[in-house]
Formats: structure tokens, C-alpha cells, sequence
């Protein structure tokens, strides 16, 4: 699932000032709404992993990929050929 970060989102006059960047909190968001795209609604989620290896722009296209299924799923954010984010979800 591809997404893109608007220069307009709320969050990013506040991450950081004059220099904006994707909260992590954000990304992650997009990694469970590409979840529950495929799944029905899961509930309770846990996150037992997640690195944020390279930072992600506003304006700029991510991909989530994943490996794995429920209830355990390895994910990976990319944006173009740089990784972004690894992790783990895992349902409860």
C-alpha cells in the first residue's frame, strides 16, 4: 500500500519547525490502516518492534510492505529504494 504525507497535515508544523519531517506516529498509522485494508477491524495491537531507520518527507511516496499474516505481521516502509521503518504488529 502506497501513501504520501501532505506539506498541509496538522502534525508538521510542530515536527520540526523550518524542517519539517513524518512523525513516526504517522507512519505507523498508514502501516495499520494498510492492515485493516485487507482485514476486518483487529482490535487490540501490539508493536513489540518498530525502527525508524531513515527520516520520511512531507510530499514524498511511501510503500508498506509486508511478510508475514495474521496474527503476526513483519512490515518494512519504504520510500522509493530507502527504508524507512521496520517493525512488528502483532494482534492481541
Amino acid at each position: 500500500m502506497q501513501f504520501v504525507v501532505a506539506p498541509t497535515h496538522p502534525c508538521l508544523p510542530g515536527h520540526f519547525p523550518g524542517n519539517p519531517l513524518v512523525p513516526g506516529v504517522v507512519i505507523l498509522d498508514h502501516v495499520l490502516a494498510a492492515i485493516e485494508h485487507g482485514h476486518v477491524p483487529l482490535g487490540a495491537l501490539r508493536l513489540p518492534q518498530v525502527k525508524f531507520l531513515a527520516p520520511l518527507l512531507p510530499g514524498v511516496a511511501a510503500t508498506v510492505v509486508f511478510d508475514g499474516a495474521a496474527p503476526r505481521w513483519r512490515f518494512r516502509v519504504l520510500a522509493g529504494d530507502v527504508l524507512v521503518a521496520t517493525g512488528e504488529v502483532v494482534a492481541a
